[in-house]
């Protein structure tokens, strides 16, 4: 990691692509409270991959969520940029967020009587300005389902279906791209393959990659992992091996 890119890690250094500043979520009130997220401060740094990890009820997704968007934070600040979205009306989020961020999600969420492209545009019509054919094209070639674009998500393999959810997202060319267990669902040989294809959008393509997964090889794809338990940002590996993150998962109780 640069230098630059491990200042931004900690938060101190500009032009980070996300930042989140003190973020708290709480579920409910009073003693039935749950405090998913406890003060936690990340940034990160502009063609980054960050794995987020942590045991179950660690506060990882909801993290995810609310970097993302799809959550607010009870108490915090979220950036994309310069651009503070942890305040804005809905409407004017969800417009930001098809634009300027994708999401992967592990159970693909595609809509099964659309074909491929027509599930590729979908967000882009929902925003009202819907991807010219050529770059739903480009997307899906970019994955390797080139000429695929008229099947229809039962035709494909769950590897496939994933790839059509990573065209999805990335077709309006987002500057971030999150991603909560994208291979939860999927074979080890066809796991590699799709985060073959997230380490190249940020090699290649200079994006910011932010994945949850409970997998320490996938999190050997990223350029840092950060560990949370009890919804606290307990550790940050750079770049570690597999069994460097298996062994620090185990000490939390992962």
């Amino acid at each position: 990691m640069t230098t630059a890119a491990a200042g931004a890690a900690h938060g101190g250094a500009t032009g980070a692509a996300l930042t989140g500043e003190g973020l708290h979520r709480e579920y409910g009130r009073g003693a039935a409270a749950v405090r998913a997220l406890r003060g936690v401060s990340v940034a990160f740094a502009p063609g980054t991959f960050t794995a987020v990890m942590g045991p179950s009820g660690s506060g990882k997704t909801t993290l995810l969520h609310c970097l993302a968007g799809m959550d607010r934070p009870s108490r915090g600040t979220v950036r994309w940029g310069d651009t503070e979205v942890s305040g804005l009306p809905e409407r004017r989020l969800a417009d930001l967020r098809r634009t300027r961020v994708g999401f992967v999600f592990q159970a693909f969420n595609l809509m099964p009587a659309m074909t491929v492209a027509q599930n590729v545009e979908l967000p882009g019509r929902l925003a009202g300005h819907p991807p010219e054919r050529a770059r739903v094209r480009e997307a899906l070639a970019r994955v390797g389902l080139a000429g695929r674009e008229r099947h229809r998500p039962g035709q494909l393999s769950g590897g496939q279906q994933q790839r059509v959810a990573i065209a999805r997202a990335l077709v309006a060319r987002p500057e971030v791209l999150f991603a909560d267990e994208p291979t939860g669902a999927l074979d080890r040989a066809t796991g590699h393959d799709i985060l073959d294809l997230l380490r190249a959008g940020v090699d290649e393509d200079g994006q910011t990659c932010v994945m949850v997964t409970h997998d320490p090889v996938a999190a050997g794809y990223a350029d840092r992992v950060l560990l949370l338990a009890d919804g606290v940002l307990v550790d940050e590996l750079v770049r570690p091996t597999a069994a460097q993150v298996g062994e620090r998962l185990s000490r939390l109780g992962g």
